[in-house]
């Protein structure tokens, strides 16, 4: 019997990732790209990994999605394809069957069937990047709710976010909230390693410019990190005392940053959690990185198709 494969789409505020992916969950092949000109980029990745025995398409984009209507409702760091009807473009364009998730669930579903979720039956996965995303594993199975843990609120007079509310949780956490508290301080003349990183432009300073002057004892950048770990802690708490999980399982290019950034969010999770609730749960990195998404947004066809058991 011929082997089956599907392509797994994780659509990011910053990065386009697709994968070519077997019904087994192994990546065959997998490009990169940046998240501009949406459509098009799509278009020539989708074309660049097609092959014969390709079953479907599986799309995992951050934003608020409508699996039955398979359409994204709101994307606040992809406001661009919320008047795209993506899931009938691609169909139209490739006679593909096309699958629709959140990327953190897609993330999330990845790693229950191929990563560090394996051994859990609940846990709650959480995406750190451009945003901060959440997918939700509830007995063994993907809970179809939208999960959108970056917009739970944790300052009642906070910061406005894209989104439309005020004080949310990716508003202080995120890779965005970062660089733009390093812009910020910085335009107040703030004494920083940083000055120096982007041939002079302030406005170029990226997460990991941060993580490197904080490793090279810049007090600024290292301010920056821990005090968005404190309030991703105030996320995790609210998260441990609400739903006790097995695991917390992190995912998303902020993690290179874990001995500053996410243990400091751990601490600060620790003193805000229930006792009993906190020592019951492990806060882990996921085992699949990047490729979370990809692979879950393939297994969706899979699972869609009947080729494999729902997780």
């Amino acid at each position: 019997m011929s082997r089956k494969y599907a392509l797994g789409i994780d659509l990011g505020g910053t990065n386009l990732r697709v994968a070519l992916v077997s019904e087994e969950g192994e990546i065959i092949r997998k490009i990169k790209r940046p998240s501009s000109d949406i459509m098009a980029s799509l278009d020539t990745s989708v074309r660049e990994m097609l092959r014969e025995g390709v079953s479907g398409i599986g799309l995992g984009v951050a934003g608020l999605t409508d699996r039955k209507m398979r359409r994204v409702h709101a994307s606040p760091n992809l406001p661009e394809i919320e008047g795209i009807d993506i899931v009938h473009e691609l169909h139209r364009r490739f006679g593909l069957p096309v699958f629709i998730e959140n990327d953190a669930n897609a993330a999330a579903l990845g790693e229950k069937i191929g990563g560090a979720g394996r051994s859990f039956d609940h846990f709650v996965m959480i995406t750190l990047g451009t945003g901060i995303g959440g997918g939700i594993i509830y007995k063994g199975k993907l809970l179809e709710v939208a999960a959108e843990i970056g917009h739970m609120s944790i300052s009642s007079e906070g910061e406005k976010c894209p989104c439309g509310n005020t004080g949310c949780l990716e508003n202080y956490a995120s890779a965005r909230a970062m660089t733009a508290k390093a812009v910020a301080m910085l335009e107040k003349g703030g004494d920083s390693l940083l000055k120096d990183c982007c041939k002079g432009s302030i406005y170029k300073v990226t997460p990991e410019d941060i993580y490197n002057a904080a490793l090279e004892g810049d007090t600024l950048s290292r301010e920056i990190l821990r005090d968005a770990g404190r309030y991703l802690g105030i996320g995790l708490a609210n998260l441990i005392n609400i739903m006790s999980p097995e695991a917390i399982i992190l995912t998303g290019g902020l993690l290179g940053a874990w001995n500053i950034y996410v243990q400091e969010a751990i601490k600060e999770a620790s003193r805000r959690s229930l006792r009993d609730l906190f020592s019951s749960v492990r806060i882990i990195p996921s085992s699949l990185g990047d490729n979370a998404g990809v692979v879950g947004a393939a297994c969706l066809v899979f699972m869609s198709l009947g080729d494999i058991p729902p997780a």
